[in-house]
């Protein structure tokens, strides 16, 4: 038994002495698997860094610390077990958990609750949870310690981080990404993450040793995490950056992603790229396509198939808007002398980019509609996007025979414009959207795509909203390919319909004969 005690206090003093120690016992008490750390040729650990870093806010040797880090190095299981680690120490420790969604604190909030329930955990620090604890997303120590869950975006309420007049730890702000991916480029939304900081989140630290962390991957120019480096808020940031390929070309952490992923990534997808795993955002200006990645065809390649995208003006710009057509075809293009199995591409036909009045927008589609059904492949759609404009347009040719309208509708999961343009970017890096040499339109799509920007800084965006448009119903979704072949699985069976009619017929014809 004293032996066994002897274990325990040595066990103890060794967890709360080494919060990297604590995170690699409890995780694999925890889940049953090892915490695996990091070790890349030429580089420092990033666990070992986090957590070094970590420990000095928690010693208070930092009151506001920022680390900008890849996705999927662990960042959350980080901060988790770091408030597990330091309640073990100071169990009335009071910590506001913060994520761009609620529900995702509330996630990591009961992963905290979940590692504090744990038998070995109370058995050797002590620390007990109140009865009263059954929220999904807050908690409370016997000791009147709380963890709380809230949205960067939203309010809060009756809760506070650390304890007033306290000279050693007591708590603090985690901020466990603040910015969601997909709206970070909506201006309104990320800057109302920066306002709520400002005027909720700010003033909730309850003493002058009371910090922030903020930990989360980069995600454009003017995110949280910019505001907080240029001491937006008043604030000296400890600021760590560790960017997925260092400047010697050492990896951050092979085990997770190699250096070929992270290259490809790099050709692929820059923009992701640079912000995410480098945590360097495209400066202003920057362009989300390259020219380069344009290629010129000087044959037409053998299409399975034609359609319409169409961007029409809106009405209540104070410029004069433009509206964009744009002719497509879709094809599995040659890689190295053969076709590669479910690799598909687009082909940009013909683009129209006009200014006309509303009353002539009709007229204007059905000249570069019949010019598209000059083509061999005949348009099997028209998409449009159902605003202004293009609202009474798609009303108007729905009651026409022979042209399938497809109706576009921008919604929240859609995504803000710029999201849209840089998930159409890996497919345009790939190559995967080809024009013709001599098309009249070549030049002015190619020239006008290099201009659109992460940052908004272009002023027309017309022509790309209309490619966005075919990438996402060509190559994305696929529902182009979709009506190809069932169009041709329907042309199969009229066939053999027929097929079938004329041999009957021919039977019967010889029956009749042979009986006369």
């Amino acid at each position: 038994m004293e032996e066994e005690l002897k274990f325990q206090d040595e066990l103890r003093a060794k967890l709360k002495g080494s919060l990297l120690l604590f995170t690699k016992y409890f995780y694999e008490l925890r889940t049953g698997r090892p915490f695996v750390v990091s070790l890349p040729p030429g580089r420092e650990s990033h666990n070992i860094i986090v957590c070094r870093e970590l420990t000095k806010f928690f010693k208070l040797e930092t009151k506001y610390l920022m680390i900008n880090m890849p996705p999927g190095h662990g960042k959350s299981t980080h901060l988790v077990y770091f408030v597990a680690w330091a309640m073990a120490h100071y169990p009335d420790s009071n910590f506001l958990y913060i994520s761009y969604a609620k529900s995702l604190a509330e996630k990591h909030t009961a992963e905290i609750k979940a590692i504090m329930s744990m038998r070995e955990y109370q058995q050797l620090f002590g620390v007990s949870l109140a009865k009263d604890s059954t929220a999904k997303g807050n908690f409370k120590t016997s000791s009147g310690g709380s963890v709380n869950a809230y949205g960067s975006a939203g309010g809060i309420t009756g809760h506070d981080a650390g304890l007033p007049n306290m000279n050693r730890f007591s708590g603090g702000v985690i901020i466990d990404d603040a910015h969601k991916p997909d709206e970070v480029f909506s201006d309104t939304i990320r800057q109302g993450v920066i306002d709520n900081y400002n005027q909720t989140i700010k003033p909730r630290p309850r003493g002058d040793n009371v910090g922030m962390v903020c930990l989360g991957q980069r995600l454009h120019e003017d995110d949280l995490p910019a505001f907080l480096e240029n001491k937006g808020d008043g604030f000296d940031w400890e600021v760590i950056k560790l960017r997925a390929i260092d400047e010697a070309g050492n990896v951050l952490a092979p085990n997770i992603i190699s250096k070929e992923r992270l290259l490809n990534e790099q050709d692929k997808n820059p923009y992701v790229y640079s912000s995410q795993y480098q945590q360097t955002p495209t400066p202003a200006g920057g362009g989300i396509f390259k020219k380069e990645d344009f290629i010129t065809l000087d044959m037409e390649p053998p299409l399975l198939g034609t359609f319409i995208t169409a961007d029409t003006a809106e009405t209540d710009k104070e410029y004069n808007d433009a509206t964009v057509f744009s002719f497509w075809g879709i094809y599995q293009p040659v890689v190295h002398g053969r076709v590669i199995p479910d690799l598909y591409a687009l082909h940009w036909l013909d683009c129209w980019e006009l200014r006309v009045e509303p009353k002539d927008l009709e007229n204007s589609f059905f000249d570069f509609w019949a010019q598209c059904m000059r083509h061999t492949k005949k348009p099997i759609l028209a998409a449009i996007e159902k605003k202004s404009t293009g609202t009474t347009l798609v009303s108007r040719l729905k009651s026409q025979a022979g042209i399938k309208v497809y109706e576009i509708e921008r919604t929240r999961k859609s995504g803000s414009k710029v999201t849209r343009f840089l998930h159409a970017q890996p497919f345009i890096a790939q190559k995967l959207v080809t024009l013709p040499t001599n098309g009249k339109h070549t030049k002015m799509c190619i020239e006008h795509m290099c201009k659109i920007t992460a940052t908004d800084t272009h002023r027309h965006d017309d022509v790309c909203d209309t490619a966005v448009d075919a990438i996402k119903l060509g190559l994305e979704d696929r529902i182009v390919l979709n009506q190809v072949q069932n169009m041709a699985q329907s042309s199969i069976r009229s066939r053999d319909v027929m097929e079938n009619y004329n041999n009957i017929s021919h039977l019967r014809n010889r029956a009749y004969n042979e009986m006369f």
